[in-house]
């Protein structure tokens, strides 16, 4: 069994995700549900990424549209080219995403830009044919992944939105008047995307409907190497993987900048938030990296662009795409609109450029259950750090029997308000706490019989396994303290040096 397979066996027989529909045979793939357990794995994880970059940087978060009217995806120019290259077989009928049918038999990456006849030449040269029938595969068309609907009775044509960040860029001139009136200016969203992909496959790693995190910093080119906040980072150590290099080195970010690896200060700073994000999360700054993305393969948009990718058993995985847009955005919107998005910066109008960071959540939770699901000879273990668990603390009575289990449910009762809590006074304790372990619960509360007698339970580590004896009434300050020590646990590894 692959460590993927093992990954979603363990999310589906815990129901951390699901199929969505999948008591209906002809329900189309590429749609997940997230159960009692992932709800709250993903609430954990915005939490994190509200603490750690909305807060930390004193970013700008809004909550827009997920339907929009067609000519924001003019602008945008999702309607003319938001599309993949399609092949269909000439036998079976199948249709595959040609790329990824390349990349599948060679091992080859295609070029973002690659025309859609080098790619049926590419598909003839290598004898690339149908999986299903062996087949003859068709020349490349391009299938365009907007989702269409229709609006009001009148049936108004409008769009299901592909990315959270449009509606950041149509509303930036409003956030700017009515909150800072400065630049630079952090705007982000997290919300559901919708993109009607060729063949969805892997679970929650490619889906038609998923959730994104998206932040793009709106700034003044002529200022970007002004930017005071690159100093209290500008010695940590990023894992840049360059143009024509086959694998990361640190680097600083000082580095960086001077050598023209990264073109500012600004941006070698928001590469930074990201990265250390990520090690925050637990996952070791080995296995992560900030893959520079050369002409061909960058967006259209994108005047320069690194993808953080964090190494797995299915190879180096996506995780945020972080792209120099320029003024690409604002400069559509001011065309298609009409309406002026320009400000006034130290008494210069211009049109501010933007850096995004485009984070895939579903993908991100998928990275740290493979990361961090681990068994050894005594137990298997969801090793998130205490403040991601799903499950904050479970309560136990040593036994199920008279004043032992009233004094656990008062407790759990107690606790259940401030912390994700679950009660359970079935099985052996031992088996009790090896569930708890499977789940990541960092804390387990035992009332035995001593704590009839002096107020007192149990408060087991589930990374050491180490028993402390803690009064009931300190019970909920002694959980919030542990819980913000991980915290600061997370900080040091975040800390960066070289």
């Amino acid at each position: 069994m692959t460590s993927y397979e093992r990954v979603l066996r363990f999310a589906l027989s815990k129901g951390i995700v699901f199929p969505s529909c999948e008591i209906y045979g002809e329900a189309p793939a590429g749609f997940w549900e997230y159960g009692p357990l992932g709800v709250r794995l993903r609430n954990r994880f915005i939490e994190a990424w509200r603490r750690e970059l909305v807060r930390r940087d004193e970013m700008i978060e809004i909550d827009g549209s997920q339907i929009m009217t067609k000519r924001v995806f003019l602008a945008s120019g999702h309607l003319e080219s938001f599309a993949d290259p399609i092949t269909k077989c000439r036998g079976c009928g199948s249709i595959f995403r040609a790329d990824k049918l390349i990349e599948e038999k060679t091992n080859i990456s295609v070029p973002e830009r690659l025309s859609d006849s080098e790619i049926s030449m590419m598909l003839e040269d290598r004898g690339i044919r149908c999986t299903n029938c062996n087949g003859e595969l068709s020349e490349v068309t391009r299938f365009n992944m907007m989702f269409k609907v229709s609006v009001g009775p009148s049936g108004d044509e409008a769009y299901l939105r592909p990315e959270t960040c449009q509606s950041i860029f149509v509303d930036f001139l409003r956030i700017y008047k009515t909150t800072t009136n400065k630049l630079p200016l952090a705007l982000c969203q997290i919300g559901k995307s919708f993109r009607n992909e060729i063949s969805p496959r892997q679970s929650i790693l490619r889906q038609r409907e998923f959730y994104q995190a998206e932040i793009e910093v709106f700034f003044n080119p002529k200022k970007a190497d002004e930017f005071d906040k690159f100093e209290q980072y500008k010695d940590y150590a990023l894992m840049l993987q360059p143009l024509n290099e086959d694998k990361a080195v640190k680097v600083t970010p000082s580095e960086a900048v001077a050598s023209g690896l990264i073109s500012n200060r600004l941006i070698a700073y928001y590469l930074v938030l990201i990265q250390r994000f990520y090690e925050r999360l637990g996952i070791n700054r080995e296995s992560v990296r900030l893959r520079q993305l050369d002409s061909e393969e960058r967006a259209f948009y994108a005047r320069e662009s690194w993808d953080l990718e964090v190494k797995t058993s299915l190879g180096w995985l996506e995780l945020v795409a972080c792209n120099n847009r320029g003024d690409y955005d604002l400069t559509r919107h001011m065309e298609v609109s009409g309406q002026d998005l320009s400000v006034v910066d130290d008494g210069e109008r211009i049109v501010p450029h933007v850096f995004e960071l485009s984070m895939g959540v579903d993908r991100s939770l998928y990275l740290l259950l493979e990361h961090l699901y681990l068994t050894d000879s005594k137990r298997t273990i969801l090793r998130l750090p205490y403040h991601l668990a799903p499950i904050q603390v479970a309560v136990f009575p040593l036994v199920d029997k008279g004043e032992l289990t009233k004094l656990a449910e008062r407790i759990y009762n107690d606790l259940k308000v401030d912390f994700d809590s679950f009660y359970d006074s079935r099985e052996s304790i031992g088996r009790r706490y090896r569930k708890m372990d499977e789940l990541g619960t960092p804390f387990c509360v035992t009332v035995d019989h001593q704590s009839l007698e002096d107020g007192t339970v149990t408060v087991r580590d589930r990374d050491t396994m180490s028993q402390i004896r803690v009064p009931a009434s300190e019970l909920k300050q002694r959980i919030q303290r542990l819980l913000e020590e991980s915290w600061g646990r997370a900080c040091d590894r975040g800390l960066g040096e070289s």
